[in-house]
């Protein structure tokens, strides 16, 4: 008996430090899922800004692209019918004088072609300037833990 409480007291001291340690190791473990949790919400909230700026930038390209292509469009169209309107005038032109007399009206119907594809050009570079500014402007936008509420669900 005596053997015996011999080693109850000597495991005593081992079985409270372990029953304090599980209590102490519990709430080790809770404060550290609360931080997992916590990190893993605000890593969500990342990446829904990521997906959200994402989706924001691909609209703003597209937007560009379709007006770029509006503009050389339009100028095509202009630059087409500029000259489809000149070889029909050079197909009724019959006599040498008259073809002499259109010489200067294909040289400004040239000019103007050109200019028009110059304008053009220089809107295109206007469009493309405003994109990427619009671009930089939400690229350096910063992340939040927590995004501001837009009224939105899913």
């Amino acid at each position: 008996m005596a053997r015996k409480t011999e080693w109850l007291r000597k495991i005593r001291p081992a079985v409270l430090h372990c029953a304090k340690s599980a209590l102490c190791c519990n709430a080790t473990k809770a404060l550290r899922n609360a931080v997992m949790s916590a990190q893993f919400n605000d890593f969500s909230s990342y990446t829904q800004q990521l997906a959200a700026a994402a989706n924001r930038a691909n609209r703003l390209t597209l937007e560009n692209a379709e007006s770029v292509f509006g503009v050389q469009l339009r100028t095509l169209e202009r630059n087409t019918n500029a000259t489809a309107g000149f070889f029909g005038e050079l197909a009724q032109a019959g006599a040498q004088a008259d073809l002499q007399a259109l010489l200067p009206k294909g040289m400004q119907l040239a000019r103007d072609n050109f200019e028009r594809l110059a304008s053009a050009g220089q809107e295109v570079i206007d469009l493309n300037l405003k994109t990427s500014e619009a671009l930089g402007a939400l690229a350096s936008q910063p992340f939040t833990a927590t995004p501001k509420a837009s009224g939105k669900t899913r």
